[in-house]
């Protein structure tokens, strides 16, 4: 499929998501899903190219509220997957699988820098650690220049680990 087609089935299942996260979610749940489509257009083989664009749009979003607890009904926004398959008119195995797909060509985690919502990012409970010696301390028990620069790295999109013994 030429790059035009491919421009053309992603502008497709963008407009799908928008229609989803407009009614449902948050525009922030749209830019996370729609970027998910952007990097999946991106890939040597592109996935989406086949299938019905409802299954993708529908499994765009099940992969990234997956990773960012969006099932969980003590998390805003919350919508289930039944909601999600019933908007596409999509089945449960067949978008469950669709996000698998699409989690594991990502290699989305949950706390995934990338594809986490604002939420997700500012209480990720790893922040507050630092692995020194390949152990897990709390990052407040290193010196205080060495917290700054772990700070500085992981903001730049790095991170840091240290090692103490020869």
């Amino acid at each position: 499929m030429d790059k035009q087609k491919i421009q053309e089935r992603q502008q497709q299942i963008i407009d799908l998501i928008q229609g989803f996260c407009t009614e449902k979610l948050n525009d922030e749940y749209f830019d996370l899903s729609k970027r998910v489509i952007q990097k999946l257009g991106r890939k040597r083989s592109v996935p989406f190219i086949t299938g019905q664009p409802e299954i993708w749009a529908a499994a765009a979003i099940h992969a990234v509220g997956t990773i960012n607890f969006l099932f969980d009904k003590g998390f805003e926004p919350y919508t289930s997957i039944d909601d999600i398959n019933n908007f596409f008119g999509t089945k449960k195995t067949t978008t469950g699988g669709k996000s698998k797909i699409i989690r594991d060509l990502l290699k989305l985690n949950r706390y995934d820098k990338e594809f986490s919502t604002k939420d997700m990012s500012e209480n990720n409970p790893f922040t507050s650690y630092v692995m020194v010696d390949g152990y897990i301390l709390p990052m407040s028990s290193l010196p205080e220049d060495l917290q700054i620069a772990v700070k500085e790295a992981r903001a730049a999109g790095g991170d840091m680990s240290f090692t103490t013994r020869k």
